[in-house]
């Protein structure tokens, strides 16, 4: 594990305020060491060289995360929930070795005022809540553009940008994605698992494919520069996206169907169309989703047979990371929000060997060092493993921001 960075001084979330007083404080997870080291890795002393130069020395961007830190006791999530003042992990992130994160947040459990999530003023509030805590920081900063990326990367900095998984909040009102977008958000997806007004999620019986308001949806998008997500749409719905949209789409957080038969897995004709229209995969590693034959327990292992079925499907220049870690007790999070989150309906019905954390995946300051780690060991160059960590995710933002 890294040292944290050089730029970094020790904040923690909301230290400008008093806790107790303007918040309630509970006690958070660590956000270091918090489950053993993986010891999956077998590098000699010059693999573990290069791995640490390459991390130190690439453009690392992570498609999909939730940076925020969750409570050490999941009894207390609900209430910690309700409060709306999610503390983004600062420590973890300084060790990370990323240059930029693609944060999104709450995103199923926006539970602030309602249980079912996915309210338009609870999304919001999350934002401004996050953002303000930014604001009183230097490491962790809000990234917008390309060059806030590149900034970042020159500063020592991370690059935090703002990302919701599914568009559900603006319910029939296109112009509340140019308010997200004032509010720093840059990617979004479709439809999260359950079906919205704009198109169908994995979770349905049947996909009508890209309603109307989808369709308008998709060209407001593409108008703003909001990178576009299709992970948890429907097969038939992604692939209308994939048609519709004017720029490459990203599936920021799957895997491969062929690999692992469940809906949350892309089948090869939707990873195809994403990648011959310019677009990029990022392999996810949130538990019990990627999983393999040959590694059903799941581990980086596990995580890496959906990288190298994609890299042999569609080629290295389409397949990037997007882990979907957390801060805390990700298996604990599912149980208690397996219903927001449609896990049942996810998985449908094959069966595997539950974990209570992804082995080497488990967070966001562990990931990109274990991955790159394991690109070094199985003989990949450094241009192929710049390109995966952060590459091929540039090249596409480059087409897609305005």
């Amino acid at each position: 594990m890294l040292e944290p960075a050089a730029r970094y001084t020790g904040y923690t979330a909301y230290d400008y305020l008093e806790a107790g007083k303007d918040y309630r404080e509970f006690t958070y997870a660590e956000q270091v060491g918090r489950v053993p080291a993986y010891q999956g890795l077998d590098l000699t002393r010059e693999q573990a060289e290069r791995a640490t130069r390459l991390l130190a020395d690439s453009m690392v961007i992570s498609l999909h995360e939730h940076v925020q830190v969750f409570p050490a006791d999941m009894t207390d999530l609900r209430e910690h929930i309700r409060q709306g003042r999610e503390p983004t992990g600062y420590a973890g992130l300084a060790r990370s070795g990323l240059t930029a994160v693609f944060d999104n947040g709450m995103d199923g459990t926006c539970c602030i005022s309602s249980d079912a999530g996915w309210k338009y003023q609870d999304v919001l509030f999350d934002l401004g809540v996050r953002m303000a805590d930014l604001a009183h920081q230097d490491f962790v900063v809000k990234a917008e553009t390309v060059a806030d990326i590149e900034d970042a990367q020159a500063t020592g900095r991370v690059a935090h940008i703002f990302a919701l998984e599914a568009a559900t909040p603006i319910e029939n009102e296109i112009d509340r994605l140019d308010v997200l977008y004032g509010f720093g958000v840059r990617q979004m997806g479709i439809a999260y698992s359950e079906a919205n007004l704009l198109g169908s999620g994995l979770k349905e019986r049947g996909d009508g494919g890209l309603t109307y308001l989808g369709d308008r949806a998709v060209e407001r998008m593409n108008k703003l520069g909001i990178a576009i997500d299709i992970s948890h749409s429907g097969d038939r719905t992604g692939l209308d996206v994939i048609r519709k949209s004017r720029t490459p789409v990203f599936i920021t957080h799957a895997g491969a169907r062929s690999v692992w038969p469940t809906n949350r897995m892309k089948d090869d004709e939707t990873i195809r169309a994403c990648a011959e229209r310019g677009g990029v995969i990022g392999i996810e590693a949130a538990p019990h989703t990627t999983l393999s034959p040959e590694h059903p327990k799941h581990s980086l292992e596990s995580v890496m047979d959906h990288f190298k079925y994609c890299v042999d499907l569609v080629g290295i220049e389409h397949v990037s990371f997007g882990p979907d870690t957390l801060f805390g007790d990700h298996v604990g999070l599912h149980d208690a929000f397996a219903a927001n989150l449609s896990l049942g309906q996810a998985h449908g019905g094959v069966e595997f060997e539950k974990v209570p954390y992804v082995d080497g995946l488990e967070n966001p300051a562990e990931g990109f060092h274990n991955i790159i780690g394991w690109l070094v060991s199985h003989g990949y160059s450094d241009d192929e493993i710049t390109a995966v960590v952060g590459g091929n995710t540039l090249r596409v933002l480059k087409e897609v921001w305005v």
